[in-house]
């Protein structure tokens, strides 16, 4: 939608990049918007931008719509059908964190609830590559605790499907990954949103989170034992480095193998308290090689392989801030494609210049 930057509020989200005289952008996409981003737009004369329906907290953002100068601001009117995928995810959040808080203050879980806010989005036009490659954009420091539960739900079932389980598993699946964390909620809401590194002692407290996880699911009828297990297991690693009990390889329930490298993936291109983000791409490889050993293989390959579906012709972002356009993709490194940079019409191997990396599809 595209509105006027005197109608913008905290927490709105650009669509689109902002030009300044049609060449230079000074905003991207995606960019959440503070109050300070909202300044720089006015400092900089822009006076309208195109915005998501709805803001990064999951409320409703109705302001009018310039081709509708007179219409009035009312939140509560809009048609859920005019929603896309990333509308949804923020609603979803506003649901969930309702959910998350009331589990804070000792009620029970209500499973039911949860599929119903999870099953839209895993439904929704299906689940595309473009979705989850961008699902860290719509992740906050402050909303962490909310948007990363939904997005593991997400990836978890998009993994499950690229593996061909049937679509009861993938929904338990999806569900599984919605709830692995809740046993967070056990957890003393100081130690969640401290910002800076965690000590010794303190990580030691946040690795219970699986096992009260399980403890808050484990007598729920509408969970097959085998989520319920993935629940307990999901930060469990083939190697036997992982947690609570360093289980290893054939001891680590599949679904657990799943939702390990979903929640890994969607962790790590996220913002949070004490680490930075990095991007997908990036992501990718450092599971890959850095990581190497601790996550499923074939789980990886399912993820890794949708980058294969941003077809020779996407236009890309690389690390140094350069536009590119993906001209070959390699099977066995698609992460490092031929790209060709817009401004020089150089041809560039990123698997030969391994100092740049895809920062984002544009």
């Amino acid at each position: 939608m595209r509105v006027y930057v005197d109608n913008l509020i905290e927490g709105c989200i650009l669509t689109d990049d902002v030009l300044l005289n049609t060449n230079r952008s000074i905003m991207s996409k995606k960019t959440v918007l503070s109050n300070h981003l909202i300044e720089v737009l006015k400092a900089f004369l822009i006076k309208e931008v195109e915005v998501e329906k709805t803001l990064v907290t999951g409320v409703p953002f109705n302001a009018p719509e310039i081709a509708d100068k007179k219409a009035p601001w009312n939140p509560a009117a809009q048609n859920i059908s005019d929603l896309n995928f990333f509308d949804l995810f923020l609603r979803a959040k506003q649901e969930f964190k309702k959910e998350f808080i009331s589990w804070q203050s000792g009620m029970q879980i209500d499973i039911s609830k949860v599929r119903g806010i999870i099953v839209p989005l895993i439904e929704q036009a299906d689940i595309h590559s473009s979705d989850i490659f961008h699902l860290h954009h719509y992740s906050t420091k402050t909303e962490y605790l909310y948007d990363h539960p939904l997005a593991v739900g997400i990836i978890s079932a998009f993994i499950a499907k690229k593996l061909n389980y049937s679509k009861g598993d993938v929904t338990q699946i999806a569900v599984a990954g919605c709830l692995s964390d809740c046993g967070m909620a056990k957890i003393s809401p100081n130690l969640i949103n401290k910002n800076t590194t965690l000590t010794v002692e303190e990580f030691e407290e946040i690795k219970k989170h699986p096992t009260y996880s399980y403890q808050m699911v484990k007598n729920s009828p509408l969970l097959k034992e085998a989520a319920k297990i993935a629940i307990l297991h999901h930060h469990e690693r083939l190697d036997g480095s992982g947690y609570p009990f360093g289980e290893k390889a054939a001891r680590i329930h599949p679904f657990a193998k799943i939702l390990a490298v979903a929640d890994s993936f969607h962790a790590m291109t996220s913002e949070r308290m004490y680490k930075p983000k990095h991007s997908p791409f990036k992501v990718l490889e450092m599971v890959n090689e850095e990581l190497f050993g601790e996550f499923d293989i074939a789980a990886l390959k399912a993820l890794s392989s949708s980058i294969m579906n941003f077809s020779i012709g996407s236009i890309v972002r690389l690390s140094d801030g350069q536009t590119a356009e993906i001209v070959f993709v390699e099977e066995k490194n698609p992460t490092r494609p031929l790209v060709r940079i817009i401004e020089s019409n150089e041809i560039l191997a990123l698997e030969k210049n391994r100092h740049l990396h895809i920062e984002e599809v544009i």
